[in-house]
């Protein structure tokens, strides 16, 4: 069975986890894991290796620059001959999806890992890992996702382009009255056949509408969840679901925790 690493489990209250990792070359792949409620950058420092996702392998190399969500199921290897070393920065999902929102990054809105060659992202990550040293706070969190948004444009994006209609689509659904509007807003912001905006979103994101509204849901609630005492039944209603015994379901098999837990966990590891 493959893991399902936490946010806490590594950051023991801080706002974010950094850490150096070295792969030799004949070292054995990092187990296959996903995060149960994180996402991480990872920065290629030096060296060379393999990402291996469950929709192949992409290759890595010093310079890289790739953001995994949760829901990615992956490991790493190194390859010869000096291996792979890498910075990995991680942080909650629930205060990305903030980011995003305030800052309406579309480029962030694609599913899976994303991934870039920027080597002058290098000192960036280096920095973060400094400061994670010395007591970081929330603002060197902001501070280390502000300096790669410097970096990384879309145009530098791999894999195949995401259509301008459906892009900005996408970002525009972030907002909760598009939100509890769910796929028929979607459509309406999209302007196309409901068949026309299922193939492209499976081009772009490798997803249906159905699902891409549902993880903005769940992404929206757990950052409602973490940052607002909002009762329960009222955030489920603010993102769109139909009741809140269903958005309990399903927002406790997406993060293995019922949304109550969720929240005490959250507001446990970032207040003081």
């Amino acid at each position: 069975m493959d893991q399902i690493l936490r946010f806490e489990t590594h950051a023991f209250g801080r706002p974010y986890h950094a850490a150096r990792v070295r792969i030799p070359a004949r070292a054995r792949d990092t187990e296959l894991h996903t995060h149960a409620d994180f996402h991480e950058f990872m920065g290629v420092v030096s060296g060379s290796g393999e990402h291996l996702l469950t929709t192949g392998v992409s290759s890595l190399q010093a310079g890289d620059v790739v953001l995994v969500r949760p829901s990615d199921r992956h490991a790493v290897r190194g390859s010869a001959p000096d291996g792979l070393e890498f910075v990995n920065i991680a942080f909650p999902s629930s205060i990305w999806q903030g980011f995003l929102d305030l800052t309406r990054t579309a480029t962030w809105s694609s599913r899976g890992p994303i991934s870039f060659h920027q080597p002058a992202a290098v000192p960036v990550f280096e920095h973060a890992l400094d400061r994670f040293q010395d007591s970081p706070t929330t603002y060197d969190l902001l501070r280390f996702w502000i300096d790669l948004l410097d970096l990384l444009k879309p145009g530098d994006a791999g894999g195949p382009g995401v259509p301008d209609w459906l892009a900005k689509a996408c970002t525009a659904m972030r907002a909760e009255d598009n939100l509890r509007g769910g796929v028929p807003r979607l459509l309406e912001l999209a302007g196309v056949s409901a068949a026309h905006l299922s193939r492209s979103m499976r081009a772009a994101y490798d997803v249906t509408p159905t699902a891409f509204v549902t993880d903005l849901r769940l992404e929206h609630a757990a950052s409602l969840l973490a940052a607002t005492n909002t009762p329960i039944a009222t955030i489920a209603d603010r993102c769109g679901f139909t009741s809140q015994s269903y958005f309990t379901r399903t927002f406790t098999a997406a993060h293995e925790l019922p949304p109550r837990d969720f929240r005490r966990r959250s507001q446990r590891a970032f207040v003081p």
